[in-house]
């Protein structure tokens, strides 16, 4: 079944690091490029990174700089190595397909809550 598992959020203060994974069911994982999206109350879900099957990363431009996102196809792991960390990157932080525009998605994991405060 799918699975959409992302681990490694928390606590940490403005400036400090975090590395999030995201577990994924093999048939989501090899067959797409990936994303990582974050969403806080109130606020629209934002696609801060994303990577080909290739490999080639993209960044929105808030994190551009801070962040890393990486994949490990072997392990059908995705990972976000997020430096620098701002308040305003207080969110819960969500694994899933990078797909083009218009593409309704129909299954998010729990996520993985980051807040960043002193």
């Amino acid at each position: 079944q799918e699975q959409l598992v992302e681990s490694g959020g928390g606590l940490v203060q403005p400036g400090g690091s975090l590395r999030l994974s995201c577990a994924a069911s093999p048939s989501i994982f090899s067959n797409n490029a990936m994303g990582w999206f974050r969403q806080a109350p109130g606020k629209p879900r934002e696609l801060v990174a994303s990577i080909t099957t290739g490999g080639t990363p993209s960044y929105a431009d808030s994190v551009k700089g801070r962040f890393t996102i990486s994949r490990d196809n072997a392990k059908s792991t995705l990972y976000l190595q997020m430096s620098s960390l701002k308040p305003e990157d207080t969110a819960v932080y969500l694994c899933n397909k990078d797909l083009p525009p218009g593409y309704v998605y129909d299954y998010w994991g729990q996520g993985t809550q980051v807040t960043v405060a002193s």
